[in-house]
């Protein structure tokens, strides 16, 4: 195959294989050992505040029920029934107990089993040992984070040194109030996606406006174990026409983060927002945006947000365009940029690390 058939030293390397953005097998795989053993956005704090409250999701094809219990601790358990495999709850809502629709089965909010009707004389079996599979949760600012692995990675090596970073840079990050939720289908691979967000290479032909906002020159991706800072300073003003932002006016610089798989953080003096990539199948994926305002912001995000849509559009056209391109028989690999995809790279190497196709390198 030669040095370039796979993941290397980033001059060297090749990307990955088209077959990875494209075939069923590559994706069952992805979902079995990337995002079902990896920390997953799946809730947020501000729905699952009192004791009682709770909503419902799936990861990784596994149904997960987000409650908190009565002492107030955040849980993630299995929402299936330890009896026939019902799914046990639906949406979101406040419960005092957690109730099976179909045989009544009921369990404490803890997960424990408290009643199945009509079940004595059943041997080998006790009703006190019986409870809802739990997984690992944390909650991380507005967000809730869930890891399905029986031994989960530590939440603080997930997310490194962001923590520290934003408390240095000033900004209120528990504190942030849910403003809305946007979502859009996209016929790609998540992977296509998760590149094309992780260089900023293609900003000054696919983002014209987008391209007048930053100085490109200055555009640089920072890679750590587990993720990547983007640094994108405000271009200067220079009399050429209206500009959305003034540097010379903003006292703290927005910080950009992405974490290994899929979670994008966008912070702002006025906002912050997320982006969420998660896999329909090989050559479908669902991004979610959630919009937040910083505490005691008045301004309307509209335009904002608005601008954010029309950039998400420019990305979604290349990226269906790349998938297209992707099915051709006569590709297989590209090669890096030295200087503009050292982040794509890098997320390419802990895809195959996670796949166990090759040793990790970092």
């Amino acid at each position: 195959m030669g040095n370039h058939g796979k993941i290397g030293g980033l001059s060297t390397a090749a990307t990955l294989p088209a077959d990875a953005y494209r075939s069923q097998a590559w994706h069952d795989k992805e979902q079995d050992q990337i995002f079902a053993h990896s920390w997953q956005s799946v809730g947020l704090s501000h729905q699952l505040k009192e004791p009682g409250s709770y909503a419902t999701t799936t990861l990784a094809g596994e149904p997960l029920l987000l409650l908190r219990d009565q002492k107030g601790k955040l849980r993630a358990l299995s929402n299936v029934c330890r009896h026939r495999a019902s799914p046990l709850l639906k949406g979101c809502g406040v419960a005092k107990v957690v109730q099976c629709p179909y045989h009544a089965w009921t369990y404490n909010l803890e997960g424990k089993l408290q009643g199945a009707p009509e079940f004595e004389g059943v041997e080998n079996w006790k009703k006190s040992e019986v409870c809802l599979p739990e997984f690992a949760v944390e909650e991380w600012g507005p967000f809730v984070f869930v890891n399905l692995a029986k031994q989960p990675q530590p939440f603080s090596e997930f997310v490194g040194n962001i923590p520290t970073e934003i408390e240095t840079a000033g900004y209120p990050f528990s504190h942030y109030r849910f403003l809305t939720r946007t979502e859009y289908v996209i016929e790609c691979n998540w992977k296509v996606y998760v590149d094309n967000y992780l260089e900023g290479y293609h900003i000054p032909t696919i983002h014209p406006d987008l391209y007048k906002e930053i100085d490109y020159k200055e555009y640089r991706v920072e890679t750590f174990a587990f993720h990547s800072r983007q640094h994108a300073p405000i271009r200067a003003k220079s009399g050429d026409g209206e500009r959305r932002y003034d540097p010379e006016k903003e006292k703290r610089h927005p910080l950009y983060y992405w974490l290994y798989p899929n979670f994008m953080l966008n912070i702002y003096p006025d906002n912050l927002h997320n982006t969420i990539v998660r896999p329909l199948g090989p050559e479908k994926t669902l991004t979610i945006f959630e919009w937040f305002t910083a505490p005691g912001a008045t301004a309307s995000l509209e335009e904002t947000i608005s601008f954010s849509d029309r950039v998400q559009k420019e990305d979604i056209q290349i990226c269906e365009s790349v998938q297209q391109g992707l099915r051709s028989r006569s590709y297989d690999r590209g090669r890096y940029s030295v200087k503009r995809e050292n982040g794509v790279h890098h997320f390419h190497q802990l895809v195959e690390g996670s796949l166990g196709r090759e040793k990790l390198l970092l």
